[in-house]
């Protein structure tokens, strides 16, 4: 980046999301006297309609909050249909071809896997439940306000930004393959004239505005209970869905403590399961016994790289929804055993048993307020406009989370009736003896634990502010002994001689110009002397504002 950005440093508040539009709507928000949390629902009400391809109504949402006093963590993510079972999965996929993407492995992929698409990958939609929990627990202006900026969106219409306009182009392409009536409405929707919006052109969703509308007046009951799961009920039992109106009006949300591992002095804190937040904390766990700053550029990576996958394939071996099996969460976050895995990491390019999760579609955002309030929150319907079922007149698609599921029925995150599945999506936080630094996240499917690595590291061990950390150059552990690195890390000659060394360990190193691959963030820290230093993401369209 031959040109990076400066951070922002806010006196007051600040928001830092995926997109401009968003940012500036909770600014709005915390300039007419609203919260943090406040401002964090309608940033992430507007990003369900200026970034459609990453997140949408149907989708799930997880939250860290900071309430001036202490941690709260909230899991709204849906469970799926009671009728889903292992039995039902094959049943439905026998004699189809099914999509080869897996959110877990690519050994996983290559055998038996759920589809992709259509409606056996759909769960509840957590997202409209999780605005209203946060709302009813800490916001301070009404709920309907703060869906003001997204209905006028969707309403009028807004300019398409590049960045989601080239992810919108992508996911087109990929549902012209798609066949089925649970899938016409999608290009009514979401390609109207055949294709997705160019940058800078202007589109409109006002089925989308009735919806929020809808959400914001009624708390969201109309959507777990009234005429939206009714029409969502009808929509499924029409097309040969699965998900019902019972399903819908079970749902609820969790309050959960977040989880926390001590790296250079610091807190670094996670939503626990079913999120893979416990993948980024094993890592964190296995380099704090290691003086990274000290390490050459070579073996500072080499170490990083081989502690993300051993917290990879910890997590993909016991990440779960807790409400139906046991997660040894805390065994797991033992100092003792952080100890035994640090010695696996050798001189070499180790072999983990991971796999190629496929990187998923999601937005990431966080706030903070003048009385020292923060928000960590991210949502998603995880791959690039999720299950690319969109319920007619309402303007939104629903989320393929059931894609997180085992198809072994020995795991314990097998495909089940009214589970959560494994998650990628995880907001992250920072705090140091009790105090807060802040709320952050990287965006990206299998690369949001690795980029909190990099993230977290980059602020400790190279002491960057948050928008020199965010810029740094990342790099993508893929499968295997796969590395893929930015341009950006070669440009210099200390980056081409770690490439090298990296390469002479047995890394697999590939330079990679797509962006997407190595995830989108943002962060705001808390600055000792008073106000907030913010990052937003420069290889997308991310916004930042303060006050």
């Amino acid at each position: 980046m031959a040109y990076p950005r400066k951070p922002i440093f806010a006196p007051r508040g600040a928001v830092a999301t995926s997109h401009p539009l968003a940012a500036a709507a909770g600014l709005a928000v915390l300039r007419r006297g609203g919260n943090a949390v406040d401002a964090a629902l309608a940033a992430a009400t507007t990003l369900t309609v200026v970034q459609p391809p990453s997140n949408d109504i149907g989708g799930d949402l997880f939250a860290i909050v900071w309430d001036g006093e202490r941690l709260h963590g909230l899991n709204a993510s849906g469970r799926s249909p009671a009728a889903l079972t292992r039995a039902l999965v094959d049943v439905v996929t026998a004699g189809r071809a099914v999509e080869p993407v897996d959110a877990l492995g690519g050994a996983q992929a290559r055998g038996p896997a759920m589809p992709a698409r259509g409606w056996l990958p759909v769960t509840v939609p957590g997202a409209p439940a999780g605005w209203r929990d946060l709302h009813d627990r800490f916001g301070s202006l009404p709920f309907a306000d703060l869906f003001a900026d997204a209905i006028g969106y969707a309403e009028h219409g807004h300019p398409v930004s590049a960045g989601v306009a080239a992810a919108w182009s992508r996911a087109v392409a990929g549902h012209a393959g798609l066949a089925g009536e649970e899938y016409a409405e999608f290009g009514r929707v979401f390609a109207p004239d055949g294709r997705a919006p160019r940058p800078g052109e202007w589109w409109r969703n006002p089925d989308a505005a009735r919806t929020l509308r809808r959400i914001g007046a009624t708390g969201a009951e109309d959507f777990y209970s009234g005429d939206i799961a009714a029409a969502l009920d009808a929509h499924a039992a029409r097309t040969g869905g699965f998900l019902t109106g019972v399903d819908l009006a079970r749902h609820t949300s969790t309050w959960a403590d977040p989880v926390r591992v001590r790296y250079r002095d610091h807190d670094v804190w996670e939503l626990p399961p079913p999120g893979q937040g416990l993948a980024a904390l094993l890592a964190l766990h296995v380099l704090d016994g290691t003086d990274v700053a000290a390490l050459s550029l070579e073996e500072r990576l080499h170490r990083q790289v081989e502690a993300v996958k051993l917290g990879f394939a910890d997590a993909h071996a016991h990440v779960a929804d807790p409400e139906r099996a046991p997660v040894p969460v805390e065994a797991l976050l033992d100092p003792a055993y952080a100890a035994v895995r640090r010695t696996l990491v050798t001189d070499r390019a180790g072999d983990p048993t991971a796999g190629d999760p496929e990187r998923g579609g999601t937005v990431y955002l966080c706030t903070a307020d003048s009385g020292g309030m923060m928000v960590s929150l991210i949502q998603s319907t995880y791959l690039a406009f999720g299950s690319h079922v969109v319920l007619p007149g309402h303007g939104f698609a629903l989320q393929n989370r059931g894609l997180g599921f085992r198809l072994d029925p020995a795991h314990p995150n097998a495909v089940g009736p009214a589970k959560r599945p494994f998650h990628t999506i995880i907001p992250g936080f920072l705090s140091r003896d009790g105090v807060p630094v802040g709320p952050f996240g990287v965006m990206g499917g299998h690369m949001q634990p690795q980029g909190h690595v990099q993230l977290v590291s980059a602020t400790l061990d190279a002491g960057l502010d948050p928008q020199a950390a965010l810029d740094a150059p990342r790099w993508y552990w893929h499968t295997g002994r796969t590395l893929l690195v930015e341009p950006e890390l070669v440009a210099t000659a200390e980056g081409r001689e770690a490439v090298t060394g990296l390469r002479a360990r047995g890394h697999e190193v590939t330079v990679a110009a797509e962006a997407s691959l190595f995830g989108y963030g943002q962060a705001i820290w808390r600055r000792p002397e008073g106000g907030y230093a913010v990052g937003s993401e420069s290889r997308v369209d991310g916004g930042a504002g303060g006050y």
